[in-house]
């Protein structure tokens, strides 16, 4: 079981009364704790079970414009004694920096509300490996797959953030992720795939039959790919693959990115970036949401953000820092993003799929080639050739590319949104894109 919260405030009110005695003008303290189980199996078979159990202290010390912090795994209370003594004394050598503060105090999170984020079921051992048994069956029905592996883990968490200003709270998450990684062969070609489910509530993950089917299934189809020639051409991302379009926009717009003037959509806040029709949501509060929060790492409360509105910018994801850097207030945005997620196009995936003569369907893309300064975006790929809205055969060995200040404009999204990570998008078709092939 995680720590209560009794058991975490009590060492972030020591921490935070401790640092002040010591001459720290101001400070914050995060106590995390993490419990997690793992079972693994291998064809068939287990192939190992293990447990950890995560107990941590992150404190930050402010004298004046001066900052430091410091972090151990160590919560007794001689430890914290060192630590945040070691932690002061640094403070007390480092370089002033203006914009070091904490958040302003009317921006913190005044409550938190219940967002549905912990199930205090146990899942014992017996039962993942029961799970697990059932997916490796169904993932190994054909007789084309030929090594499987899965896993199934559970995570409880609990933590406290405190700081200087008078706020002290925290709540508990639980996470439950089962995955299924397949390899089929055939005389001309061996194929990798997976599948996975992730959900705060144990009775909300895929069933596991279906799971290990769906990874079976997506590695068979990708079996002898043929290669294609170079051409600009539609391309159509799966749900999967347009999501990562999206993290890279979130990273372009991160203030960090923007007060180092590293990224190509500084200066675009009220710039239209996207077509008419697109629109890009945060939004925290989605009950039993992988991303939901009350309040970012700092503490500042977090609203929904309409982030781009009918193609239009209108907030970059600010923290305080940063924030003072652009002089803007925080949006509680440390850390990055809640529930991000592409709000729905007009059309159906089928639809889209018919909405070409041709045009090829991504299901992997392979490299990390998103320049977020430039907006340059090439990486290698693998998918299928789609006709008059039918898969005729799968590809590979293919490189994609373009710059995303184009790619933006000539987006079209289906209407198949479906809320499965952290960051969400439809099916995803960009028009025009440069395709590498043999």
């Amino acid at each position: 079981m995680v720590k209560d919260q009794e058991f975490l405030e009590k060492k972030a009110s020591y921490c935070i009364s401790l640092a002040k005695k010591l001459g720290a003008t101001e400070s914050s303290v995060i106590v995390n704790n993490s419990v997690s189980e793992t079972v693994n199996f291998r064809n068939k078979k287990l192939d190992e079970s293990n447990r950890s159990d995560d107990l941590g202290i992150s404190i930050t010390t402010y004298i004046g414009k001066k900052k430091s912090s410091i972090s151990s795994s160590n919560l007794l209370d001689d430890n914290l004694n060192i630590l945040i003594e070691k932690c002061v004394e640094t403070t007390k050598n480092t370089p002033e920096d203006e914009f070091n503060s904490l958040p302003d105090k009317d921006l913190l999170a005044r409550e938190v509300k219940d967002l549905n984020l912990y199930d205090d079921t146990h899942i014992e051992n017996d039962q993942k490996i029961d799970y697990l048994k059932k997916l490796e069956s169904a993932a190994s029905n054909d007789k084309k797959i030929i090594n499987t592996e899965s896993s199934f883990t559970q995570n409880k968490s609990n933590f406290i953030l405190a700081n200087t200003e008078g706020f002290c709270a925290g709540y508990k998450t639980s996470s439950f992720t089962a995955s299924s990684v397949t390899v089929a062969k055939d005389e001309k070609s061996m194929e990798r795939d997976y599948e996975y489910s992730n959900k705060c509530f144990f009775k909300d993950l895929e069933d596991s039959e279906e799971l290990g089917t769906q990874a079976a299934d997506q590695t068979i189809r990708k079996l002898s790919p043929k290669k294609i020639g170079s051409e600009k051409i539609a391309i159509i991302f799966d749900k999967r693959i347009a999501k990562g379009i999206l993290n890279t926009f979130a990273s372009a717009i991160s203030s960090s990115a923007i007060s180092r003037g590293t990224s190509f959509l500084k200066d675009k806040v009220n710039q239209k970036i996207f077509s008419n029709s697109i629109n890009v949501l945060d939004k925290p509060d989605i009950l039993k949401g992988l991303g939901s929060r009350n309040f970012d790492r700092e503490g500042v409360k977090t609203d929904t953000l309409k982030l781009v509105e009918q193609g239009v910018l209108k907030h970059y994801l600010v923290d305080t820092y940063n924030g003072k850097k652009l002089n803007l207030k925080s949006n509680g945005r440390y850390g990055g993003t809640s529930n991000l997620y592409f709000e729905n196009g007009k059309i159906s995936f089928k639809d889209l799929l018919n909405s070409k003569s041709k045009s090829l369907y991504i299901t992997e893309t392979i490299g990390h080639g998103t320049n977020i300064v430039t907006g340059d975006y090439s990486v290698g790929a693998t998918g299928f050739l789609v006709e008059n809205g039918e898969f005729k055969y799968p590809i590979n060995e293919i490189t994609i590319a373009g710059n995303f200040r184009d790619l933006f404009q000539h987006i079209t999204l289906a209407n198949d949104l479906e809320f499965k990570y952290a960051t969400n998008s439809p099916t995803m078709m960009i028009e025009g894109m440069v395709v590498a092939g043999k």
